[in-house]
């Protein structure tokens, strides 16, 4: 856990490295107003801790073979999280496992390269106890994609100020 929760210059920098994690501390300084060496310390210590998970790169699963995005809802009688059924992380295709309230156990984001890469994982799924079905939602597009961000809505605009007037 932080030691302390990140303040606005941690934000600051939080943002500019989801951006682009290949920022250096030079430019990360220039960008939020601090000096390389500070920004090194910053960074060490949101490393230390765990704020900053790890620095990876992002694939575009197409380029990688594997267009077929699909978020499988699994539905377990009892608890879902069992070792077995963790073992799906193994596989290569699952990006996400969440556990759930709400009317499925079980939720797993998936790219596979065609939809009987995923059938094949369907099969792997439904050889686990205590499965007792999955519903498969194939993506057709996606507007947004993106890592965790650094920045908290402080004032929730109400719906009606995003639409355009009618009329």
């Amino acid at each position: 856990m932080p030691d302390r929760s990140p303040d606005r210059f941690d934000r600051k920098i939080l943002s500019v490295l989801v951006g682009n994690a290949e920022s250096s501390f030079a430019e990360l300084g220039r960008i939020v107003g601090l000096s390389a060496p500070a920004v090194f310390e910053r960074v060490k210590r949101l490393k230390r801790t765990g704020v900053i998970r790890s620095v990876c790169a992002r694939l575009h699963g197409p380029s990688v073979g594997r267009p077929f995005l699909a978020f499988v809802h699994v539905d377990v009688a009892g608890w879902g999280k069992e070792q077995k059924m963790l073992k799906l992380a193994d596989f290569p295709e699952v990006e996400e496992m969440h556990s759930v309230a709400g009317d499925t156990g079980l939720i797993i984001k998936v790219r596979t390269r065609d939809s009987h890469a995923l059938e094949q994982l369907l099969a792997q799924i439904y050889e686990l106890p205590g499965v007792t079905g999955t519903k498969s939602y194939v993506v057709l597009s996606t507007f947004l994609e993106r890592p965790v961000q650094a920045d908290t809505t402080e004032d929730w605009p109400t719906v009606g100020q995003f639409l355009p007037p009618q009329g």
